[in-house]
C-alpha cells in the first residue's frame, strides 16, 4: 500500500506540475497578446471551466496522496526517503495555500467584475500581473514537490 500511495503522489504531482507549467509557458503568454476585453473574457471562461471533477481529483490528490504515503509506514523506507516525501508534501501544501490565498480570490474578483460591468482594461490591470506572480510561485512549488516525490520513489 505505501508504494502505491507514493506512486499516486508522484503521478498527481506530475500531472499538476505539467498543467501549471503549460499554463505558465504557453497559455498565459498567448493570452497576454489578446486585447483587454478578449483577455478578461477568456480568463473568466477558463476559471469557470477548469475546476471540474478530474482536475479537482488531481488537485486534491497532490496533497492527499503524499500525506497518506507519509503517514502509512513502509518497512525499509530510509530517513532520506521520509524527508523527501515530507518535502514533497510541504511543497504541495504550500502550492495549495498560494492557490487558495492568491489565485482563487483573484479569479473570484474577475468573475464578479462581469456582473458589475467593469472596464476591461481596469479589470485586467487589477488581475493579470498579480495572478501571474502567484501562478509562477505555485508552479515552482509543485514542480519542486514533484521532484522531491520522484526522488523519494526512486531511492
Amino acid at each position: 500500500m505505501p508504494s502505491l500511495l507514493l506512486a499516486l503522489a508522484v503521478g498527481c504531482a506530475g500531472l499538476y506540475a505539467g498543467f501549471m507549467l503549460i499554463f505558465a509557458t504557453g497559455i498565459m503568454p498567448a493570452l497576454a497578446r489578446l486585447t483587454d476585453a478578449e483577455y478578461v473574457t477568456v480568463m473568466r471562461r477558463i476559471n469557470a471551466y477548469v475546476p471540474r471533477p478530474l482536475f479537482l481529483a488531481v488537485f486534491l490528490g497532490t496533497v492527499a496522496f503524499p500525506l497518506a504515503a507519509f503517514l502509512v509506514p513502509e518497512e525499509g523506507r530510509t530517513g532520506t526517503q521520509k524527508w523527501l516525501l515530507l518535502a514533497g508534501l510541504v511543497c504541495a501544501a504550500l502550492n495549495h495555500a498560494v492557490t487558495i490565498g492568491g489565485n482563487i480570490p483573484l479569479n473570484t474578483a474577475l468573475a464578479a467584475s462581469e456582473a458589475t460591468g467593469g472596464e476591461p482594461a481596469a479589470v485586467r490591470a487589477g488581475f493579470e500581473r498579480r495572478w501571474n506572480a502567484f501562478h509562477r510561485v505555485r508552479t515552482g512549488l509543485i514542480t519542486l514537490g514533484f521532484g522531491f516525490l520522484t526522488a523519494a520513489a526512486v531511492l
